[in-house]
């Protein structure tokens, strides 16, 4: 192992009002997880999600009812 931390890459979707401060915002670029935070409160409480779950959540958002 080298020992090298990758730091979270955090984004707002492309769909958020007011500059995005007013949303989730999500990081995706870490192995084997994905991290969710409130962008109003930046150094609050994170969730993680592993990939699968987070597939899940996001095919879950996004089917036509």
């Amino acid at each position: 192992m080298s020992g090298t931390s990758v730091a979270p890459r955090w984004r707002t979707s492309t769909r958020s009002g007011n500059g995005g401060n007013t949303c989730v915002e999500v990081a995706d670029n870490l192995p084997g997880r994905v991290l969710v935070r409130d962008s109003k409160d930046v150094t609050g409480p994170v969730l993680a999600f592993g990939p699968a779950a987070w597939s899940a959540f996001v095919t879950g958002l996004t089917v036509t009812r």
